[in-house]
C-alpha cells in the first residue's frame, strides 16, 4: 500500500483527474474500478470519482509497486539551453519573451527543445520546481503563440495560479493580449474584424468559412494602425478570440498579409524581405498583455500591463520602412 498526502499543488481537483495525471498509463475504467472496489481510498474511505481533493487529504493506493510503476511516466528535466528573456516574474507567474522559431509545446517533430521544457529547467535550476517532489503538477503555459511568432507567453508556477489564469483567459475582459505586426498595404482606420475559422488539422492550416460549416469557430480581431506608407503598415492587433493562426489568416483574408508569413503571406513580398533583411519568419510579435480583471489569488495583478520589446530584426525593418 502506498499513501500520499495532498498538498497545495494538488487540491481543488477531482480525484479521478488527479489519478489520471498520477497514473497516466492507466485507463479511466481501471481507475473507476479501483475507486469502486476501495483499492483506492481517500482518508481510509470510499469516494466517488467526482470527489474534490483538499489539502491534507490522505490517498491510500492498495496497488503493487509494479502496478504503480507500470502506470506512471518517468519525469525528467530535459537538457535544453534557456533561450528566452524574462518579462516579469513573481511567486505565482512567469512572463517570458519567446523568440521566433521556438515551439511552445512539444509536437511530433520536436519533443525536446520547447519553451515549456526550457521554463521547467529554469524553475528547476532556481529550486522552485522539482519533479521528484511533485505528485502531478508541472508548470504550465496559459497562452500559446505560433512557432514563428515571438513575444509574451504566460506561465503559472503553481496549481492555483494555473487554475486562476486559465479561468481568467476564458472570461471576456479579464486578460487582453496585444500584438504588433507589419502588413502589406495601407491601413488608415481602426476596425474590428469578425468571421468564422475552420482548421485543417492534417495540413495545420486554417481558412475563413461559412458559419454553418461543421467545426467552424467564431473569430474576432481588433486592428489599430500605428504607422503606414504607400506599401506597408505597422499595426496593433488585439485578439478577442484566440484561435490557431487567427491573426495571420484574418489579416490575409482582407488583403493585408503579414510580411514574412510563409503560410498565408505574399510570396513576392516575403522573397524581397528575405533577400534584403534576411527575414525568415513572420513579423508578428506579442508585445503587450493587460490584466484588466482578476480572480482569486491574482488580484494583485489587476490593472497591470506588461510590455515586451520588439525583436531586433523587427525594429530594423520598421525603421527602414517608416
Amino acid at each position: 500500500m502506498k499513501e500520499m498526502m495532498i498538498g497545495k499543488n494538488e487540491e481543488n481537483q477531482r480525484i479521478d483527474k488527479f489519478l489520471k495525471k498520477y497514473l497516466p498509463k492507466a485507463s479511466l475504467g481501471f481507475l473507476y474500478k479501483m475507486l469502486r472496489k476501495k483499492n483506492i481510498k481517500v482518508n481510509n474511505g470510499r469516494v466517488e470519482p467526482q470527489y474534490l481533493l483538499r489539502a491534507g487529504d490522505l490517498i491510500q493506493l492498495y496497488l503493487s509497486d509494479d502496478t504503480l510503476t507500470g502506470f506512471q511516466e518517468q519525469k525528467q528535466i530535459k537538457e535544453v539551453d534557456i533561450d528566452f528573456h524574462i518579462v516579469y516574474e513573481d511567486k505565482n507567474i512567469l512572463l517570458v519573451n519567446k523568440p521566433a522559431g521556438l515551439l511552445v509545446h512539444e509536437d511530433i517533430k520536436e519533443s525536446k527543445n520547447t519553451l515549456v521544457n526550457q521554463v521547467i529547467k529554469y524553475l528547476y535550476l532556481k529550486k522552485e520546481y522539482n519533479p521528484d517532489l511533485e505528485k502531478t503538477f508541472v508548470p504550465a503555459s496559459i497562452n500559446r503563440i505560433d512557432r514563428n511568432t515571438s513575444g509574451i507567453v504566460v506561465f503559472g508556477k503553481n496549481y492555483e495560479a494555473v487554475q486562476n489564469l486559465n479561468e481568467m483567459m476564458r472570461h471576456k475582459n479579464h486578460i487582453h493580449k496585444y500584438y504588433q505586426t507589419i502588413i502589406k498595404g495601407t491601413v488608415e482606420e481602426s476596425s474590428e474584424l469578425s468571421g468564422f475559422l475552420w482548421k485543417d488539422e492534417k495540413a495545420n492550416q486554417v481558412q475563413i468559412v461559412n458559419r454553418n460549416r461543421a467545426g467552424a469557430k467564431e473569430i474576432r480581431t481588433k486592428l489599430k494602425p500605428l504607422k503606414s506608407n504607400r506599401d506597408f503598415s505597422l499595426v496593433e492587433v488585439e485578439i478577442i478570440t484566440g484561435r490557431s493562426h487567427q491573426i495571420r489568416l484574418h489579416l490575409s483574408s482582407i488583403g493585408h498579409p503579414i510580411v514574412g508569413d510563409g503560410k498565408y503571406g505574399d510570396i513576392k513580398t516575403n522573397r524581397e524581405f528575405r533577400e534584403k533583411f534576411g527575414l525568415s519568419s513572420q513579423l508578428l510579435h506579442a508585445y503587450k498583455i493587460v490584466f484588466e480583471k482578476t480572480i482569486g489569488g491574482m488580484q494583485y495583478l489587476e490593472g497591470k500591463e506588461f510590455l515586451c520589446p520588439l525583436p531586433e530584426i523587427f525594429r530594423k525593418i520598421e525603421m527602414n520602412l517608416f
